[in-house]
């Protein structure tokens, strides 16, 4: 089927591939599709669910049949995949298999910034791109097409070498059309002529597959992952062809009208001998006129009553509608109302929709015309033009996108004048018909070819009463495929229209999503580069740590000073003497990697107020609480303490691991449910470096470290905060917090001032013997306290009231996560309450996770666990072991002894308050 002359290939390099076992040849400059076609292999796998013949039926993005595996990479479309020596494919009826590849191509990622970024690489994204850089704007070109190989650049004419007239895939579809059809083409980068020499940077075979805030686009470009921010974007996406929906429209040799053209003009392949082309428009019209210079017999079936005069001299044109199709596998005939007429091609097209994939995913509107989507208000500073915006008429596309290429440069401060454009007559359009059904047998009227969904699953959906696209899409699963309803989303608004009595253009369309083009998860993920590949985060105290023999816990991705274990010096001992100093004299440790997160707005304190459990929209400035957060559900969420800084601005520490998902937690309910609110908040964790300053002697060091600041208790009392100058001249704010229970002090100054402080601090508490200590001694104390660590005392079951804290869950005002706290099941006696276990031996250490049982329980499986172990250490104050605990009903069984089975001996505990140490609170004031 591989015509003897034209196309794009290079038929002096001929190429050997495989297909489901078989061997073939093709050229340089095929897809597998196109080679498959070629060597007359028109037919695929068989459908997902009915197991019914199916064939190649596109030529780009929008393939819904023609899935391949490729070595180790799964549903491919075979019209996606350029052709290459020795490549060995499978075809797929559903999804393939990641498979381990020894050969797996390395993936890399690259950040930039754009001027304008233009995605479409056809006459009229180059006219965009022309434009915008003529005027001295920096501009990169996304190319869905690799250009053909020539010595200038496929900038240098913006009508290229492809004949435009009355193919709108051809005005602006290198983003959706034609993509990636020849393998090892060098990469065009600002080789225009005269003034926009160097100002072009064209990614060619690249896809554009993602557009969110700020224009900010993924684009996959060969092994690497572009991450673009652009001050402008023009998108000339182009538009997708759409099929007719009829009985029996999923027989292989049945293709879009714009494809069969394709195949033919860039491949030199020929689908079928004797066609059909069924058509609404005029543009299927230049693929009947290809088909006859490629020696086929073709009929014409046209769906308006009065069909224009297009078609070459001796083609049949018939004025109707295909009814149905017969064939055991290949299509071998259509029916035409009381007319059967022998084929092996059926080339359909039913319109062109412009691919509004990306202007949707900025969160641009869509307007209905009455045959067609079409951009209407954009979200971001972008402009749609070409086919994507609707205009299928080259001469208005080309002026259109030269006016979007020179406004884009003026705005961000290239101004020019539109370079002159080459002449094109208008094109005489004779109005389209749209035709989305055409009646028959529902079950057998395919809207979905990739997921076998018809008609009669469409009529089944809004019988059952709904009424929204979105709905019926996941009833039917229509669209959910890898082609994203290109070919099956019109045909399915026009057919729940038609049930609804209705227009596509009252029902909208469902959302488009990224990827708009699948990409594979190893591009996303990109290079494993050992431990480079997990960043790293340090606080700017980092180097003094290293230096003081610190070893390190990784927290999130942060390094934590863990301990400082002197010459000859364990973990165990390392650690008590640690806490035994913040006991009696003075520690510091550096607590900087704890979330922090600024909350400013006329409505910050009413917004604090709903997200947590107790109240702080009356919290007086210059005050700090402990507050805690729940999930919807009621269960401990994170916890931390909150600082008002003014009557408009709170400042609100996180655990160190929790700080992102708070953030993202306050802009969700923020912009979802109270976007009424007037309040912002900004991620400030590197910003600020945070010392804690812990012991009965850390008043005396507090007092020398800030000369101008009155520390007694009487002028500077628990949970207040004062901002001060230390004795170095940085500025401060200094916070009397305290996560041990003793008398404590947490200086902040920004991060760059961190280290500073730090050796200001360490300097002051000479005298004192000030001491470093790490996070595991800050567990200790906490702990001896009974303070929770939400993460590690809490596992996404716990409520305030499991943690004993119900003192600090408001009775009066309303929070997320309220209403489940009062139902039945958190009141349940059985529930898991956070106590204390202390080993009946002593020195016995219970491991953190241990499961507890009832005494004189059967150890024979299975055996009744009662709780858990949540924290257990060695206290150098209780001078013995204790843990924490999460028991059933655990605060009625206090003075009860549990057993914890450790397979070679058993640790007997008995049940206690979860305070062990300074019960009465009295050392916190010193």
């Amino acid at each position: 089927m591989r015509l003897e002359h034209g196309g794009e290939i290079d038929r002096t390099r001929p190429l050997t591939f495989t297909v489901d076992g078989a061997e073939y040849t093709g050229f340089e400059g095929d897809t597998l599709a196109s080679a498959m076609i070629a060597n007359g292999v028109l037919q695929v796998a068989p459908s997902l669910y009915r197991g019914r013949p199916r064939g190649i039926f596109s030529a780009g993005a929008e393939e819904p049949n023609a899935l391949v595996q490729v070595g180790s990479e799964p549903s491919l479309a075979a019209t996606m995949v350029p052709l290459r020596d020795g490549l060995v494919a499978r075809t797929l009826s559903g999804v393939g298999r990641l498979t381990p590849d020894p050969d797996e191509p390395r993936y890399d990622k690259r950040f930039t910034h754009t001027d304008v970024l233009v995605i479409g690489g056809g006459p009229a994204g180059r006219t965009a791109a022309i434009a915008a850089a003529a005027g001295g704007a920096r501009v990169i070109l996304t190319s869905g097409s690799i250009p053909p190989p020539a010595e200038t650049s496929e900038l240098s004419d913006p009508c290229g070498n492809v004949e435009f007239r009355g193919s709108p895939e051809g005005i602006a579809g290198g983003e959706e059309a034609g993509r990636v059809t020849r393998t090892g083409a060098e990469e065009v980068a600002g080789t225009v002529a005269g003034e926009v020499a160097g100002k072009v940077t064209v990614l060619a075979g690249a896809v554009t597959f993602g557009y969110y805030d700020s224009n900010y686009l993924l684009v996959a470009h060969r092994n690497t992952l572009w991450h673009i921010r652009a001050r402008r974007v023009i998108l000339a996406t182009g538009a997708h062809e759409q099929p007719i929906v009829f009985e029996n429209n999923d027989r292989p040799g049945i293709m879009l009208a714009g494809a069969v053209r394709k195949y033919i003009t860039k491949y030199a392949v020929l689908p079928g001998r004797k066609a059909v082309v069924f058509t609404t428009d005029d543009s299927a019209y230049a693929t009947v006129t290809e088909l006859v210079k490629a020696g086929a017999e073709v009929t014409v079936v046209d769906s308006r009553p009065n069909p224009p005069d297009l078609a070459p001299e001796g083609v049949e044109v018939i004025s109707g509608l295909i009814r149905d199709t017969e064939g055991d596998g290949r299509i071998t005939a259509v029916s035409i109302m009381d007319r059967k007429i022998e084929c092996d091609l059926l080339a359909v097209s039913g319109g062109w929709q412009p691919a509004v994939h990306l202007f949707s995913q900025s969160r641009g509107t869509l307007r209905w015309t009455g045959e067609r989507f079409v951009p209407d208000t954009a979200a971001q500073a972008n402009r749609v033009v070409g086919a994507a915006n609707g205009t299928f008429d080259l001469a208005a596309a080309l002026a259109e996108a030269s006016e979007a290429g020179v406004e884009a440069a003026a705005a961000v401060g290239y101004p020019a004048s539109a370079p002159a454009l080459p002449k094109v007559e208008p094109t005489e359009v004779t109005p389209a018909q749209p035709v989305w059904l055409v009646p028959g047998d529902p079950r057998n009227q395919f809207v979905d070819l990739q997921r076998d969904a018809t008609v009669a699953d469409i009529q089944r959906a809004v019988g059952a009463g709904m009424r929204s696209p979105e709905h019926i899409k996941r009833y039917t699963t229509i669209g959910t495929g890898a082609d994203q309803g290109r070919t099956s989303n019109i045909p399915t608004l026009g057919v729940i229209a038609a049930a609804l009595d209705t227009t596509p253009g009252e029902l909208g369309t469902t959302t488009f999503r990224a990827p708009a083009v699948p990409v594979s998860f190893a591009l996303m993920a990109g290079r494993d580069r050992g431990h480079l590949h997990d960043p790293v985060r340090t606080t700017p105290i980092h180097s003094w740590h290293v230096a003081a023999g610190a070893e390190f816990e990784n927290v999130g991705h942060w390094k934590r000073p863990w301990f400082y274990a002197k010459p000859g010096e364990d973990m165990e001992t390392a650690v008590l003497r640690e806490c035994r100093t913040a006991r009696t004299g003075v520690g510091i440790q550096d607590a900087s990697t704890l979330g922090k997160i600024e909350v400013v707005g006329a409505d910050a304190g009413e917004f604090l107020n709903r997200m947590y459990t107790n109240a702080f929209k009356k919290l007086a400035v210059g005050s700090a609480r402990y507050g805690l957060m729940c999930k919807t559900d009621g269960m401990v969420f994170d916890d931390g303490v909150v600082m008002r800084l003014a009557e408009d601005r709170y400042y609100v520490t996180t655990t160190t691991g929790g700080a992102a998902n708070v953030l993202d937690w306050f802009e969700e309910w923020s912009q979802t449910e109270w976007p009424e609110l007037d309040v912002k908040f900004t991620s400030v964790t590197e910003q600020w470096s945070t010392i804690a300053v812990v012991g009965p002697q850390s008043r005396a060091v507090v007092g020398l470290l800030a000369p101008d600041l009155d520390v007694s208790n009487e002028a500077f009392g628990f949970m207040t905060f004062r901002d001060t100058v230390l004795s170095n001249g940085i500025p401060a704010r200094i916070a009397r917090i305290s996560f041990s229970g003793e008398l404590a002090y947490e200086v902040n100054v920004s991060g760059w001032y961190g280290l500073a402080a730090w050796e200001a601090i360490f300097e002051a508490g000479k005298p004192y013997d000030i001491t470093p200590y790490g996070t595991e001694t800050m567990h200790v104390l906490r702990a001896e306290k009974g303070f929770p660590i939400v993460g590690q005392d809490t596992d996404g079951t716990v409520t305030p009231e499991d943690l004993g804290m119900s003192w600090i869950v408001s009775k009066v005002k309303d929070f997320v996560g309220k209403r489940s706290l009062r139902r039945p099941d958190t009141a349940r006696p059985d529930r898991k309450h956070l106590v204390g276990l202390l080993p009946v031996d002593p020195t016995e250490l219970l491991p953190e996770g241990a499961q507890m049982v009832s005494d004189g329980v059967s150890m024979t499986p299975p055996v009744p666990m009662e709780g858990h172990v949540t924290s257990s250490y060695r206290s150098a104050a209780l001078e013995r072991t204790f843990a924490l605990a999460l028991i059933k009903n655990g605060r009625n069984r206090i003075g009860e002894t549990l057993l914890a089975p450790l397979g070679d001996r058993v640790i007997a505990a008995t049940v206690t308050e979860p305070v062990f140490y300074d019960k009465e609170g009295a050392r916190r004031d010193g």
